[in-house]
């Protein structure tokens, strides 16, 4: 098959495997600290600093197996990484500003707030649901971006 011998595309694919267990490290991470009521940005932080770290040695060990092995290369490209994932986050903590507090992303979370509130959850309301989605709605720009920042500079092949 000649898709298979894309090196790009199955660079992508592993990229893609190795986000999802970066996506779950730090939305698992934002989700257990919105619900304890810390303020989504914030959280937001925390699970993208461990989330960074998750990122940058499954994509260096996996993805694009840079062939760099000299004295400081590791700690350049994971300079790199980080500031990759940076611009990724900042762009990613405007989202979160424009979803939560300026479009008020909550109004539209009443069915799964009603539904968490007839099971007995709480703390799962209109504010929790509308945080949570503005995150996973943030996904959909930051992984194209933070998967072509990685191959076209933080990993780039010299």
């Amino acid at each position: 098959m000649k898709w298979m011998k894309n090196r790009t595309l199955w660079q992508f694919i592993k990229f893609g495997i190795v986000g999802l267990s970066n996506t779950i490290i730090s939305e698992v991470i934002y989700i257990v600290f919105i619900y304890f009521k810390m303020h989504y940005l914030p959280a937001s932080f925390i699970g993208f600093t461990v989330s960074v770290v998750n990122a940058f040695y499954w994509n260096n060990k996996y993805v694009f197996q840079t062939s760099e092995q000299q004295d400081g290369s590791l700690l350049r490209v994971f300079g790199r990484t980080y500031m990759a994932y940076l611009g990724s986050y900042l762009l990613s903590a405007a989202l979160l500003v424009f979803w939560i507090d300026l479009l008020h992303i909550a109004a539209l979370m009443r069915l799964p707030a009603e539904w968490c509130l007839n099971q007995g959850f709480t703390k799962l309301d209109q504010i929790f649901w509308g945080k949570a989605a503005a995150a996973f709605l943030n996904l959909l720009l930051t992984v194209p971006l933070n998967f072509l920042v990685n191959k076209y500079w933080a990993f780039k092949d010299k």
